[in-house]
């Protein structure tokens, strides 16, 4: 049994990815997941409905799956084809989430245990939350109390549910399609009507009206819109229509866009409750535009397929399952387990680089642009490093810091993405493929190389005090691997710096100005000195190394993440009160590693002599 179970740990993992990816996204007759995969164009960048449905609803709810009243579970989809096209419905689903009891307590009543609330129950204190969060937008946002985050958190919510409500249609005729064919009938002697009243002529007095109707409710319309679903120009434009625009633009051109007419029978089909019907429309929407525009199809395409796929998602579960093996390798059968813990951790990793090679195909960029990527890009590189040192030592330690570091920054990653669109166009000033290939790329390898030293640190600490399995010659073997994972994070930050100071210098004239992300690599570079100079000079050994290594968790942290959040200097990205609170968490853990790491060696269980 044990030579096998290797292979039938990685055998029943590659079984539980397939079985996720061919689960069905919803039981109902309709199609949604072909719905899922129809481009529009939203932020600059042509993406699938399945991409808005789910950035959409982690910024309302903070999942991408809704629960339901009777313990039903929603996809993100399915949950925005119910809010465009059948909003009486979706008004009443559970929806925005909010944690601040004083504003919950608005809607909530006596019952303090309620998070989530429905557009009906909130919709009644509109107009007090719109003016409680213009008077908190007029405060600084790292001065803002914990409601005022909360009201803003959540009229920015209720914007964005109102915009993807009115992106197809307003809702003031139930059939979508007969309304535009009215419309298309009055087009005509509408316009005929109108250029005859600005030549001061006699003009037939409905006609005129019956346009002015359409089109008053179109201009709202195209102004309530939040995305563009109808396609226009060449076949590499993003010169989109709103629904509303096109629709207005119908008055110029005299009759309606054949786009419209597809999306207006899709809202029909859903809303009269025609599957069949629907599943038609959207097939024949989808093909249209693979005709006119095959190559923004065919990534909207990829794109939902990637999304359905969740590799980073998939990778996280499976590096907690490469965790509990390399750990249980150190109590009982060491080789058997710690190969396990190999060949799943290989899974994972393949599953991870997968999943940044698909992302860069989609983006045409280079496998960091923003901080979400650099998330999944530092996990992936202390992936890659810790299976090269299991590759070298197999004592399972290798594994154990690839799942550690793996899941945590894929964790990181995951949070990340609650701000919306992690595909989102690139600031001006970054969108160069070449420095974000060799900057970004070496100087974030570097955060992942430090990171795993300190990782490494953590399991020398927390084996030594409190286990007896640190070995005179575990404890040595661990030494080395820090050690050199720390020499590659040197060469890898130093040489990251130094490229971004060419890429300052060529953007903003100066290849060094303090600023705060300049002077968060610099420390990093700095500390890592630090210890090779103290490691080479006697003034520590094994446990002071692996002191110091865990402290570089803390240096990297704030040059990542913290320097970002200050709100000043070139790099700031803005102030993120939770990241702020998790970072300040996260820091206080690896002080208190550290204390742990100092006791005396008398109190550690594993006796290391000279360490």
């Amino acid at each position: 049994m044990k030579r096998w179970l290797p292979a039938a740990v990685v055998l029943l993992a590659a079984l539980w990815i397939i079985s996720v990816q061919l689960r069905p996204d919803s039981p109902t007759p309709f199609d949604l997941k072909e719905f899922g995969k129809i481009p529009v164009l939203v932020g600059g960048r042509i993406k699938p409905l399945d991409t808005v449905a789910r950035t959409s609803l982690m910024v309302i709810h903070g999942k991408q799956v809704l629960r339901t009243r009777d313990d039903g579970r929603m996809e993100a989809i399915a949950w925005l084809a119910e809010l465009m096209m059948r909003p009486d419905l979706a008004d009443h689903r559970e929806v925005f989430l909010i944690h601040d009891p004083d504003l919950s307590a608005w809607f909530a009543g006596t019952d303090d245990s309620r998070k989530t609330f429905s557009f009906a129950e909130i919709h009644p204190h509109f107009e007090e939350i719109q003016r409680q969060a213009a008077r908190a937008a007029e405060i600084d946002v790292q001065l803002r109390n914990r409601f005022e985050r909360a009201v803003v958190r959540l009229h920015s919510a209720i914007s964005l549910y109102a915009r993807l409500k009115h992106s197809l249609h307003d809702g003031l005729f139930p059939d979508m399609a007969a309304e535009v064919g009215a419309y298309a009938s009055v087009l005509r002697p509408g316009m005929q009507a109108l250029n005859r009243r600005q030549a001061g002529q006699d003009y037939d007095e409905a006609s005129f009206e019956a346009l002015i109707r359409f089109a008053d409710r179109y201009r709202t319309l195209d102004q309530a819109g939040y995305f563009f679903p109808v396609p226009h120009g060449p076949p590499d434009s993003t010169d989109w229509r709103k629904a509303g625009m096109s629709l207005l633009e119908s008055l110029h051109t005299g009759s309606i866009d054949p786009g419209m007419k597809r999306i207006a029978e899709i809202v029909t089909a859903y809303r009269f409750d025609d599957p069949e019907r629907f599943n038609q429309a959207v097939a024949e929407h989808l093909t249209a535009v693979e005709d006119s525009h095959p190559q923004r199809a065919s990534r909207a395409s990829a794109e939902s397929f990637f999304n359905h796929l969740s590799p980073f998602y998939k990778s996280m579960v499976l590096y907690v399952g490469v965790f509990l093996l390399a750990c249980a390798s150190w109590l009982v059968w060491p080789r058997t387990l710690a190969q396990s813990a190999l060949w799943l951790a290989t899974l994972a990793f393949v599953l991870h680089t997968s999943g940044i090679i698909f992302r860069m195909w989609l983006e045409g960029r280079p496998p960091v642009t923003n901080l979400y990527s650099s998330a999944v890009f530092v996990g992936w590189g202390s992936a890659l490093l810790g299976l090269l040192l299991e590759r070298w030592y197999r004592n399972g330690i290798g594994a154990c810091t690839v799942a550690a570091v793996g899941f945590c920054t894929l964790l990181v990653a995951h949070h990340l993405s609650g701000d919306g669109d992690t595909m989102e166009m690139l600031r001006a000033v970054l969108d160069s493929n070449f420095w974000l290939a060799t900057h970004v790329v070496v100087i974030t390898m570097g955060y992942a190389a430090t990171f795993l030293a300190g990782f490494l640190g953590i399991i020398f600490v927390f084996r030594g005090v409190f286990s007896t399995t640190l070995a005179p010659e575990v404890a040595t073997a661990l030494s080395r691997m820090i050690y050199g994972v720390l020499c590659f994070a040197l060469l890898f930050s130093f040489a990251g710096t130094v490229l971004g100071g060419i890429w300052a210098d060529q953007s903003w004239g100066r290849f060094w100005g303090w600023d705060p992300k300049e002077n968060g690599a610099l420390l990093i570079v700095l500390w890592i000195a630090a210890i090779l100079h103290a490691r080479w000079g006697g003034y520590i050994r094994m446990r002071g190394l692996a002191n110091m290594a865990i402290f570089g968790n803390i240096v990297t942290s704030w040059s990542w993440f913290g320097t970002n959040m200050l709100g000043i200097g070139l790099h700031s990205y803005g102030f993120m009160e939770q990241a702020f609170l998790w970072l300040a968490l996260f820091m206080l853990s690896q002080l208190a590693i550290i204390a742990i790491g100092c006791l005396p060696s008398r109190l550690w269980r594993s006796r290391l002599p000279g360490a």
